[in-house]
């Protein structure tokens, strides 16, 4: 079968246009109206359940509404990272010209990292909205890929009273595709292999897991030096992916389709796609289950999503603090690639005690470790914890500014609204 002008102008090499730094840069500080939809745009039951399962989460304060019910939030409530798969377009005005994003179109995107903070508990029933904006645009070498791009983007999530629940601060690396798969760098790594005595080490960590659930872990019970214990994650396969999927992460704002749906997709974004072995346009996402693929950008397998371990170091936190806690924010960073094969051991100690306002907080530092001894994701967090002398754990304050911004644009989402 012949290609498509379209098709055939989405394999010629990429580069990040001069035009698209320029842009972005004029941006920093400029917030606006998420307009697209997330897989999900209501957090019900069954979508708080099946996004925390899908990263590997079985505490029943995600995904028993009865038992949350029980607990000090009166209800099942959301896992820390599901505003990533929870999101209802807000109506806003159009954007002038000066005002739209680069498209960085046929470009690599990489996540690097991303720092959370939490405010209050997503609940069934609430519909997030999210408004974002640049904060940092960087241009430098890359040992990777050559020249690029990196991206500093804040995602504020509220829910449909206008109430922030989060803010994200996501890095972006964005790298010439071309130059990427030349470099070689990673060509002495070779996928993991595991004997049947290697899988019950893993199994007996596995065995040990669990979240400390409806016992208070109190702030006066915990030290400096304590250890959180080991979690484990992995091997990495495609059925992880897949579930990852399932929960609803990686939609938003390619929106990968089927059949007819990925023929109009592929004409809305032709760049998204290019041309598989078999010679059929595919995503050029598929390089997190598509070893092929990723090998033809200079990587050695397929490999994960940053999110998906920000959720699993999420995961080990929320497990060890208990249903009574606050997981007031986390900072993490991906330093190396999770490829499929790998697994990861979590690990993390308290690096700090103290009081922060009304609120008793312990600082931890964590990280993930592959079985090939590398630190792919250092993280740091901080959790609120109940006291035995001051009570239970009191929500933070939003800051002025973002609830401010926060009013402002949902207002113009109702007042959109009410107009039609």
């Amino acid at each position: 079968m012949s290609t498509s002008p379209a098709t055939e102008a989405s394999q010629q090499p990429d580069r990040i246009r001069e035009e698209d730094i320029t842009r972005a840069k004029d941006l920093v500080g400029f917030y606006y109206a998420t307009t697209q939809r997330e897989h999900f745009a209501t957090a019900t039951p069954d979508v708080l359940r099946n996004f925390a399962r899908g990263y590997g989460d079985d505490n029943p304060l995600y995904t028993d509404a009865e038992y949350g019910a029980g607990t000090r939030w009166g209800a099942q409530i959301a896992a820390p990272m599901t505003g990533v798969a929870v999101n209802e377009a807000l109506r806003a005005d159009p954007l002038p010209a000066d005002r739209r994003r680069p498209s960085f179109r046929g470009i690599h995107v990489f996540v690097s990292g991303s720092s959370w903070e939490w405010f209050r508990p997503v609940f069934p029933g609430d519909r997030l909205h999210t408004f974002q904006g640049f904060e940092n645009v960087e241009v430098k070498a890359s040992e990777f890929a050559g020249r690029s791009v990196i991206i500093t983007r804040r995602h504020v999530r509220m829910n449909q009273r206008g109430e922030v629940v989060s803010i994200a601060r996501v890095i972006a690396i964005h790298t010439d595709r071309e130059k990427a798969k030349k470099t070689g760098k990673y060509d002495e790594i070779k996928p993991a292999t595991y004997t049947p005595e290697d899988i019950a080490e893993i199994d007996e960590i596995y065995a040990a897991e669990g979240p400390r659930g409806d016992k208070p872990r109190y702030w006066e019970d915990v030290h400096v030096g304590d250890s959180l214990g080991k979690m484990v994650k992995g091997p990495l396969t495609g059925t992880d992916l897949i579930l990852f999927h399932a929960g609803g992460y990686g939609f938003t704002p390619y929106a990968p389709s089927a059949a007819r749906l990925g023929y109009q997709n592929r004409k809305r974004i032709p760049a998204f796609y290019v041309n598989n072995a078999q010679g059929v346009p595919d995503v050029v996402q598929r390089v997190h289950w598509d070893t092929e693929w990723a090998q033809s950008i200079g990587v050695p397998m397929a490999y994960d999503y940053g999110v998906l371990r920000d959720c699993w170091l999420s995961h080990y936190l929320t497990d060890w603090m208990g249903d009574d806690a606050w997981l007031l924010r986390q900072s993490s960073q991906m330093r190396k690639f999770n490829y499929i094969g790998d697994t990861h051991i979590f690990t993390g100690e308290i690096v700090g005690k103290r009081q922060d306002g009304p609120r008793r907080v312990v600082d931890v530092e964590l990280r993930g470790t592959s079985q090939r001894g590398e630190v792919t994701c250092p993280a740091t967090a901080t959790i609120a914890l109940p006291s035995r002398d001051a009570g239970p754990v009191p929500l933070p304050q939003v800051p002025e500014d973002i609830a401010r911004t926060a009013t402002e644009i949902y207002t113009r989402h109702n007042q959109l609204g009410r107009a039609h």
